[in-house]
């Protein structure tokens, strides 16, 4: 089995056209009126632990029993929600439909319209641009729909890893193994995403930790574009070009996966670099199961498995049951007294989360929401570690 593996008004084209003819005065009131529903939380706010007892509620009226998956690209750690919802779907009787965006954001926009359109009861995004999507996904709300996103805003349930700690967690890695086994001593590249604001912070625990050793050196600290493996590969082989030895490189797996591959077309892999990165795609773990090879470790972010939990929590909503409005997936460095288990969870999902404690393992949650109390939803970058 193979899986590829964290508000405010908007116009479509057709929209902005029409209103390119319209005077100020429309203009504005056309504007007022596209804010048709409740903004949502929009200060920073701290939510409870969700309570599973808490007070069923109203299911939505005239909304299908649909569970739809608006997907931003084919990389492992993605294929893996998809995975965990279809499976979550299957089990909890949810149709289930997903339409891939290819990192186009406009066709997100176009698919999650589409979704509204056929009444769709649940959409689930990983939004290619949150900004453009944001109007999109309260519409989805207002309607009464369940809306899950993976890190940004606006959202009924909002999933985030505690960031900071997420790259924390890699980066002691990383620095324990530069002391025990580079004497201190490391070129490391650093392989970012620090475009996107909610993921910022890994990088920022990256560049903390490795400040602390005088034997460090970050060569490199770029951000691949596209972010996934092809991108990865051609950021790495132009580092190389300037800095043809490289000891360390941290990333997501997707780009850090590339990196290696770069390496090892310049001849420059050696069995004693430290590779490390996060969301534990399986060519990662594969690599690490390996052995004698530069790539030494990954956070697990374990996508089906949350995936799973955000398609159950869809089936609550649609069943008129109280859900969290957020949700911790918490990062845990693979080793080999791990990984086997791991494997395990990620191919059965649906038995981690009937599991508490297997269960409370990767996933923590806060807060309650539910349709009568739909216009609490999250407009904010929700994280635990505000």
């Amino acid at each position: 089995m193979r899986f590829d593996q964290a508000g405010g008004t908007r116009w479509t084209v057709g929209a902005c056209g029409l209103l390119l003819g319209l005077g100020m005065a429309a203009l504005s009131a056309a504007a007022a009126l596209a804010q048709d529903g409740p903004p949502g939380i929009t200060e920073p706010t701290k939510f409870a632990p969700f309570d599973p007892n808490a007070a069923a509620c109203s299911p939505p009226p005239g909304l299908a029993r649909v569970l739809a998956f608006a997907q931003d690209n084919e990389r492992e750690f993605m294929q893996g929600v998809d995975f965990g919802l279809s499976e979550a779907a299957a089990d909890r009787g949810l149709e289930y439909r997903r339409a891939t965006a290819n990192n186009d954001a406009a066709k997100m926009v176009e698919q999650v319209q589409l979704f509204r359109a056929s009444k769709v009861g649940a959409v689930i995004a990983a939004p290619v641009d949150p900004a453009s999507l944001a109007y999109s996904l309260q519409q989805v709300m207002w309607d009464g729909g369940y809306v899950s996103t993976i890190v940004p805003p606006p959202a009924t349930l909002l999933l985030n890893a505690p960031q900071y700690e997420t790259g924390k967690v890699l980066t002691d890695a990383a620095i324990a193994y530069i002391n025990d086994h580079l004497g201190g001593k490391a070129n490391v590249v650093l392989l970012t995403q620090d475009q996107i604001e909610f993921l910022a912070p890994r990088f920022r625990a990256m560049r903390d930790g490795l400040s602390k050793l005088p034997g460090v050196t970050i060569v490199a600290d770029v951000t691949p574009d596209p972010v996934n493996k092809e991108g990865g590969f051609a950021t790495m082989s132009t580092i190389l070009q300037a800095h043809p030895n490289v000891d360390v490189v941290l990333g997501a797996d997707t780009v850090v996966l590339g990196a290696l591959a770069a390496l090892e077309a310049a001849g420059k892999a050696r069995p004693d670099q430290f590779l490390g990165g996060i969301d534990g795609e399986p060519e990662a773990v594969a690599a690490i199961k390996k052995g004698g090879g530069p790539y030494k470790a990954s956070i697990s972010l374990s996508s089906p498995v949350f995936g799973y939990a955000l398609g159950n929590f869809a089936a609550d909503w649609l069943d008129g049951k109280s859900v969290p409005q957020a949700m911790d997936i918490l990062p845990s460095a693979l080793t080999g007294d791990n990984i086997a288990q791991y494997e395990a969870d990620l191919k059965d999902p649906g038995a981690v989360f009937a599991d508490p404690a297997r269960r409370d393992d990767y996933l923590k949650m806060y807060g309650n929401i539910c349709y009568d109390t739909r216009d609490q939803y999250v407009n904010f970058p929700w994280s635990s570690e505000m």
